[in-house]
Order: structure tokens, then C-alpha cells, then sequence
């Protein structure tokens, strides 16, 4: 299975990370809460998966992810961190506001 990652796709791994993530975290993270492996499994299938598919990618130089001779940055790697990241601080900022 091969994903081509980009910035759209970032974005939205941010988004359902953003969304998902707190009712996992008053669930199984919460004071008191014993879930620690929960905890950590939940890490991992609602962030770490979709972050390292759709804004890493997988398969074969996935995304065109080779760095090019001469550079040291793969910046379109950074575009989609920045875009994975900034989706989900606006969806956070967003849902807190609404919560309000």
C-alpha cells in the first residue's frame, strides 16, 4: 500500500487527531484515570498513524520524500508538518471556543 502525502492530507490527519484525542484523553489520561497502556495505544492509532501516513507517507519514497543532492531539508516534509500541526491548533482553538 502506497500514500502520497500532502499538505490536504496533513492537514486532516491534524484535524482528526485534534478531534479525537481529548474525549481518549478524559477517558483513558484523566486524573485518577489507571488506562495507561489504553493511553498509549490510543497515542498511537489516533495520532502517531495518522501523522506518520498522511504527512510522512508509506511506501517506496512515498511522497517524493528523497532529499535532493545539494539540499539538507526536505522542504516539502516541513510543509506538511507545518500544515498537520496548524490544522490541529485551529481545530483545538476552535472546539475550546465553542466549549466556552
Amino acid at each position: 500500500m502506497k500514500i502520497n502525502p500532502t499538505p490536504l492530507t496533513a492537514a486532516l490527519a491534524g484535524v482528526f487527531s485534534a478531534l479525537v484525542w481529548p474525549p481518549l484523553w478524559s477517558r483513558f489520561g484523566g486524573a485518577g484515570s489507571a488506562g495507561t497502556v489504553e493511553l498509549i495505544v490510543a497515542m498511537l492509532l489516533v495520532v502517531a498513524l495518522p501523522a506518520h501516513a498522511f504527512v510522512v507517507g508509506i511506501g517506496s519514497n512515498a511522497g517524493g520524500n528523497a532529499v535532493a543532492p545539494g539540499r539538507s531539508i526536505d522542504t516539502a516534509l516541513l510543509k506538511r508538518i507545518g500544515a498537520w500541526l496548524a490544522a490541529a491548533v485551529v481545530t483545538a482553538l476552535v472546539g475550546a471556543a465553542l466549549r466556552a
